[in-house]
């Protein structure tokens, strides 16, 4: 929930499933909601620190967002692919463009065009091929945590009876 901050009064289910989870670098914010289950929050005032001050740096929050995002998405390593065929695409119309004006227009382009071109359609290229090792590595990332595929909250019997 919004605004819950890290104190949590868990049941001994949810307890059960995160002690369950055999990652060794957990992101528990993350692991709270992924686990499914159902959560509300209490509202209560804060009470001001009582003494010291927080050891919670820009540093530590930057290394928190990162954490965050690398634990529960592979987004980060599929925009490499994105990004390739975005300058890939810009290369080759790029170069269609000093083809029209050389070609057709009889327009003299100065520099060298045709090299500009090439290398900037070779680095989509390898830009591509950096998503596709990027797909790759966060397929065998998300096999390596070995989270279990779905968490069952209760199981039914045949004879009706909650296991």
């Amino acid at each position: 929930p919004q605004g819950a901050g890290d104190f949590r009064l868990l049941d001994r289910k949810v307890v059960d499933v995160l002690n369950a989870m055999p990652e060794h670098t957990r992101f528990m914010k993350g692991l709270y909601a992924w686990v499914g289950f159902r959560q509300t929050s209490i509202p209560y005032d804060v009470a001001p620190r009582a003494a010291g001050v927080t050891s919670f740096n820009i540093f530590r929050l930057w290394r928190l967002a990162v954490d965050g995002l690398t634990s529960f998405t592979s987004v980060p390593l599929k925009v490499w692919t994105l990004m390739g065929m975005l300058v890939a695409a810009f290369a080759l119309l790029y170069g269609f463009v000093f083809i029209i004006k050389t070609l057709i227009l009889g327009i003299d382009v100065p520099g060298y065009p045709s090299l500009i071109v090439a290398i900037t359609f070779f680095s989509g290229v390898q830009l591509i091929s950096l998503g596709v090792i990027g797909e790759y590595l966060g397929r065998v990332f998300a096999e390596v945590k070995n989270r279990p595929l779905y968490v069952v909250r209760e199981a039914v019997g045949f004879d009706g009876e909650a296991k």
